[in-house]
C-alpha cells in the first residue's frame, strides 16, 4: 500500500487504490519530515510564525505584552499537545519550557486547507473549517464545497516563497488567515469526502509530478468528533454496532480513533478530551445521530 498510514482506523480509505509499490506517499508528519529534507523547515513552527511577520520568540525571551499563545517549536505528533494560552507574565514564568515558543494570540476561523503542489505552484485546493469545542478540541469540521479566493492567493504566495521545489500534497492550517501549522501531506481524516478518483490523482501527483483530477460537483461534507474525558480507559464498540453506524443514511465513513490495546495515556490527545470517534457524513444531523449511538456505548 503506497499510503504510509500509521493509524489503522484510516487504512479503510486507501485499500484498493492502485499504485506502484515503490511509491511512498506520506500521511504522517514524521514521514514527511524524513522523506522531504529540503522542505522540512516548514515543520519548525517558530519559522512559520516568523515567515509571516508575527511576534514570536523561544521561551526565555519574555513577550513584550500578553496574552500570547505557547506551543512546541516542533510537534510531529499533532493534536495540539503542549499548547496553551499564557494570559500574563506569571503564567509565562510558570510554563517556561525548553523547546517551546510563544507567538501572537490569533483569533478567527480555523481552516485546514489541502493543496496539490507542482514545483511550488498550487494546482488544487480544498478547505475545511473547524468548529472548536474548547481546549484544543473540535466539535466538527465542515469540508467546504466553495473556494476561498483571498485565502488561496495568500497561501499560494507563501508556498511559492518557501516551497519552490516541492511537488506533492500539502496541508496548511490557518487561524484568522495566518498559517499556524504546515504539513508535507494531506489531511487523512476525510479523504472520502473529496470525491471519487481523488486518491488516484494523489498517486499520479507523486508518480508523475502532475495533478490530474477530473472533479465532479463538490458537496459540502462534515467530519464530526466524539470526545470523552481523560483519565478513563476505553474499549472499542462491538462490530455489530460499528456496522449499524456505517449503514446509517448520509454516513460516509466511521473511525474509532484510538488503539484498544494501548493505555489511554499513551495516545497524543488535546487537553480538552480523549478523541473516541469520527464520523464523516454529508449531513451534519446524520453525523450527530451516528455519534449519539456511539456515545451511549462509551457512556460519555
Amino acid at each position: 500500500m503506497p499510503f504510509c498510514e500509521a493509524d489503522p482506523w484510516r487504512l479503510q480509505y486507501f485499500e484498493g487504490v492502485e499504485c506502484p509499490p515503490e511509491l511512498r506517499i506520506p500521511t504522517e508528519d514524521p514521514d514527511g519530515y524524513c522523506w522531504f529534507p529540503t522542505q522540512r523547515l516548514i515543520y519548525n513552527k517558530l519559522f512559520v510564525a516568523e515567515s509571516q511577520g508575527l511576534a514570536c520568540a523561544p521561551h526565555g525571551v519574555t513577550p513584550p505584552q500578553f496574552p500570547v499563545f505557547s506551543k512546541p517549536i516542533f510537534n510531529l505528533r499533532g493534536m495540539g499537545v503542549g499548547s496553551c494560552v499564557l494570559p500574563d507574565l506569571d503564567s509565562y514564568r510558570r510554563h517556561l519550557t525548553p523547546g517551546h515558543f510563544w507567538m501572537t494570540l490569533l483569533t478567527g476561523e480555523h481552516i485546514s486547507s489541502d493543496a496539490a503542489v507542482e514545483r511550488g505552484r498550487v494546482t488544487w485546493w480544498r478547505h475545511c473549517r473547524g468548529v472548536p469545542a474548547g481546549e484544543g478540541t473540535f466539535d466538527y469540521w465542515v469540508v467546504e464545497a466553495d473556494a476561498r479566493v483571498e485565502l488561496e492567493a495568500n497561501l499560494a504566495g507563501w508556498v511559492a516563497r518557501h516551497l519552490g521545489g516541492y511537488t506533492g500534497m500539502l496541508n496548511l492550517e490557518t487561524l484568522g488567515g495566518y498559517i499556524i501549522d504546515a504539513h508535507l501531506r494531506f489531511a487523512d481524516q476525510w479523504p472520502d469526502l473529496y470525491g471519487a478518483g481523488w486518491l488516484g490523482a494523489v498517486v499520479g501527483l507523486y508518480r508523475h509530478g502532475r495533478w490530474e483530477f477530473t472533479e465532479g460537483t463538490r458537496r459540502t461534507g462534515y467530519s464530526v468528533a466524539l470526545f470523552g474525558p481523560h483519565g478513563r480507559e476505553y474499549r472499542h464498540p462491538p462490530p455489530a454496532l460499528l456496522a449499524e453506524v456505517r449503514r446509517m443514511p448520509q454516513v460516509s465513513s466511521l473511525q474509532i480513533t484510538f488503539h484498544a490495546d494501548r493505555p489511554a495515556a499513551s495516545h497524543a490527545m488535546p487537553p480538552g478530551g480523549f478523541r473516541l470517534a469520527l464520523v464523516n457524513c454529508l449531513e451534519l444531523a446524520a453525523g450527530r445521530s451516528a455519534l449519539a449511538r456511539l456515545a451511549a456505548f462509551f457512556e460519555v
